[in-house]
Formats: C-alpha cells, structure tokens, sequence
C-alpha cells in the first residue's frame, strides 16, 4: 500500500452470508485495505473464520485488496503458513498470544507469498501498555493498539486509548459496515487521521 492514513473496515460486522459482496461494497466505497479478524474460541470467546474463507475470498476478490490477518487465536504460530497460501497480506498476531514474538516474526518474513510479501503486524489489548511494543519495533511493519477489548464487534471506542500512539491506519467496523453511506464515514475517517498526522508533523 501507498504511504498515507489508510483505512480498513473490520468485515467482522458485515453481512456474513454474503461476503464476497460485502468486501467488494467496502473496496467500491474508497477502502484502502480489508481487515479479517480472526478468533479461535480460546484466546478469545468467538469463533469467526479461517484460512479456507480467505482462500476463497481472494480467489474471488484477486490479487489486489491487501488482507490485514487480525490473529485473535492462542496459537498463533500454528496459522502463519496457511495463511500466507491462502492469500494473507500481513499477518497480525497478539503479543499477548506468544512467548516468542522474534521467533514468530521471522517464521512470518520466512513465509511469503509469490506475489508478495507477508507482512507482520503486532496487536495489544488495551490492558496491555505500548511499552511492550518497544522491542520489537524495528522489527514490524505494522503495531494495533487495541481500542476495543477482542473478541466482539460492536463494541464502544475506548476514548481513553487514544494517548497510546498516533495512528496511520485505522480499523473501523461498524461505524462503516453498518452505515448507509460507507464512502462518506471513510472519508471522514481518512480526513481526521491526515489532519492529525499533518498536526503532528508541525508541532515537531
């Protein structure tokens, strides 16, 4: 993807029946990404979709929509590879999920696809401080800060996150997939983080 505030619908609060339908209304709508959760019933209390559902979804979307895989699983160390063949993008996994974020990461850069690389993302539970994010850094493309507790979609914005960190890409579910205009609320969305990106960038 472009450099860039970017945003990627949670397809978790879409019309799950029709899928494939759903992510291409997203893509139509301005965007930039597609952000699957994923949910084990173990690290989390939900049970969502695997690895043949994103098989299927890139079959039918094609190589272009990038897949931002959002790892709620206790093992995830056991998906990378099936992820990565069934058309992964980037590969988020919890920090909380493992004890051995180097070995996991570089079993994620280790599996890359043909027609691109896999990419690696680091989640945190609000709980968790973006202090433990620090030593792996460097090491990641991509950090989530968590501003709803995993598990469920739906759930109230955590005002009290937003002094974690600034923000280039942003995750919405349902105040895009269930909204009547989703071009409108990702415009929105894009517009408030460049703004507080540009902000930022001056007030250094």
């Amino acid at each position: 993807m472009a450099s860039g505030c970017k945003i990627g619908p949670s397809i978790l609060n879409s019309d799950l029946a029709n899928l494939g339908a759903e992510c291409l209304r997203m893509l139509d709508s301005g965007a930039d990404y597609l952000h699957l959760d994923v949910m084990d019933g173990h690290f989390v209390p939900n049970i969502t979709f695997g690895h043949p559902v994103v098989e299927s979804l890139r079959k039918q979307l094609g190589q272009d929509p990038f897949f931002d895989m959002h790892m709620m699983v206790s093992r995830p160390e056991q998906w990378v590879k099936p992820m990565a063949v069934a058309g992964a993008n980037q590969y988020t996994f919890h920090l909380e999920a493992t004890e051995n974020p180097g070995a996991l990461i570089k079993d994620i850069r280790e599996n890359g696809m043909k027609h691109c690389l896999l990419q690696v993302g680091l989640a945190i539970k609000p709980g968790t401080t973006v202090e433990y994010l620090a030593p792996w850094a460097n090491q990641i493309d991509m950090a989530l800060v968590m501003t709803v507790e995993p598990g469920f979609g739906g759930q109230k914005f955590m005002e009290d996150m937003m002094p974690k960190a600034g923000a280039n890409m942003i995750v919405s579910g349902s105040a895009i997939m269930r909204s009547d205009d989703p071009r409108a609320v990702i415009n929105l969305l894009r517009n408030v983080c460049s703004e507080a990106a540009q902000k930022r960038s001056l007030d250094r």
